[in-house]
């Protein structure tokens, strides 16, 4: 008897774990995105700036460097709707962003809603 609750035991570990798979996230905003190539093009005495890393579970982490020196940090959560990106910052008094990404020479951009410049994907 011992056998037989031990194999349905098994059965029902196998068949949970393979109910539980977690679906792939492919979307082209996943990576690293940082505003240093232009605000370094300032050529200021203080250098200041941020970087945003997406990652798969729409959830991300920000990051404001000063002097190259890590500044401030925080998470935020990312969601898409019709090709526009809503980036929020639970927990913080940071406004959120809607941007939308675009490809050029220099490679990906987010772009605010009016048009300036986010970030470019590193």
């Amino acid at each position: 008897m011992k056998r037989l609750y031990s194999f349905l035991a098994i059965l029902a570990i196998i068949f949970a774990a393979n109910c539980t798979r977690i679906e792939d996230n492919n979307d082209p905003i996943i990576g690293i995105w940082n505003d240093k190539s232009f605000s370094e093009a300032e050529k200021s005495i203080e250098t200041q700036s941020h970087e945003w890393i997406f990652n798969d579970a729409y959830l991300g982490r920000y990051q404001s460097y000063n002097n190259n020196k890590l500044d401030f940090k925080t998470d935020f959560k990312w969601s898409e709707e019709d090709g526009v990106y809503t980036i929020t910052y639970p927990g913080t008094d940071m406004p959120s962003n809607k941007v939308s990404m675009t490809g050029s020479i220099e490679g990906d951009m987010l772009e605010f809603t009016n048009g300036s410049l986010l970030a470019i994907r590193e």
